[in-house]
């Protein structure tokens, strides 16, 4: 069976250890490399698993270039907001950064394969945190806005969203640049963080 080639990302020494080490005991499975996100560029992986910290907005813009380039990533969180907030920027998987070896190693493999991974624990109460997140938005979006902010969501580009919805590239920005004024965002990435944190979006 060939080996599922995992990249380890996390702020921490020792926790990049520690992941490296769990993931390294579990069979079919070979950590390709592990450091800090400023050196996840060109290291070949199946999946990255991203161990967030205790700071994770810190790491949010990486985890949507990540996305941007079609590597999947499991996100460790500390806590429910932040699982929110990977989930906002297209993390495929959310843990727990207590997860043990085995669920961990299953979670890989089931990213791996294009699956979609959450904590229920974790998850479920990061969607209860959109009772008490930000402001709805300002106007209702549209439909034709909803159906942008979802690609948005999936990682895609003005013009892969043009394509995908069969429109021009210049009306694919119009739409995105009234989604960003309806909810009060600054970037495409906070954008889909907050819209996820609504309820919004899918995953």
């Amino acid at each position: 069976m060939t080996n599922v080639h995992v990249l380890v990302v996390a702020p921490d020494t020792l926790a990049r250890a520690g992941l490296t080490a769990l993931l390294a005991d579990q069979p079919g499975y070979e950590v390709t490399g592990s450091g800090r996100p400023a050196g996840t560029d060109g290291t070949p992986a199946d999946v990255v698993v991203w161990d967030l910290g205790w700071d994770p907005k810190s790491h949010l813009e990486h985890l949507a270039d990540l996305r941007d380039a079609g590597v999947p990533v499991v996100a460790l969180v500390p806590d429910q907001r932040s699982a929110a907030n990977a989930l906002g920027v297209g993390a495929r998987g959310i843990l727990s950064r207590d997860v043990d070896a085995g669920d961990l190693a299953a979670a890989v493999a089931a990213v791996g394969r294009g699956l979609v991974v959450l904590d229920p624990e974790i998850t479920a109460g990061a969607w209860r945190l959109r009772e008490h997140g930000p402001m709805p938005p300002s106007e209702d979006l549209t439909p034709r806005e909803a159906e942008v902010l979802q690609l948005l969501a999936e990682g895609l580009h003005n013009k892969g969203i043009a394509e995908r919805l069969q429109i021009s590239e210049h009306t694919a920005k119009y739409h995105v640049t009234a989604i960003l004024g309806k909810l009060g965002a600054q970037t495409r990435t906070e954008a889909v963080a907050r819209a996820a944190r609504l309820g919004l979006v899918l995953f």
